[in-house]
């Protein structure tokens, strides 16, 4: 199993960015895909998931209302759509693939890609 994320970069407050993840090799049927960011020196936070069929979502408080999280199943691709960026956004972003009972927990994930790292400052 292979996660490849992508898009992130420097973008002021107020920006957006568009993060990509892209799956391969999951053959084991319905899935959920998470996205989590680790700050310098804080611990690494769930902050959206979507069913890979179903399409539910979840979203952390932190992020409700300005991230969007959705998938392309032809192409095995996730995406973040990140509006109305501010600075404590700031974090290197990963996506995950697993089997979640509870979505934005980080232990119930067992496939991760290497990070994107994600800039907002002026």
């Amino acid at each position: 199993v292979q996660l490849q994320a992508s898009g992130g970069g420097l973008v002021q407050p107020g920006g957006s960015l568009r993060l990509s993840c892209a799956v391969s090799g999951f053959t084991s049927g319905p899935h959920g895909i998470g996205w989590f960011r680790q700050a310098p020196g804080k611990k690494r936070e769930g902050i959206s998931y979507i069913h890979s069929s179903e399409g539910t979502t979840s979203y952390a408080n932190s992020v409700k209302g300005r991230f969007t999280i959705s998938r392309d199943k032809a192409k095995d691709t996730v995406y973040l759509q990140m509006n109305s960026l501010k600075p404590e956004d700031t974090a290197v972003y990963y996506c995950a693939v697993g089997r979640p009972t509870i979505p934005l927990l980080e232990s119930e994930y067992h496939y991760w890609g290497q990070g994107t790292q994600v800039t907002v400052s002026s």
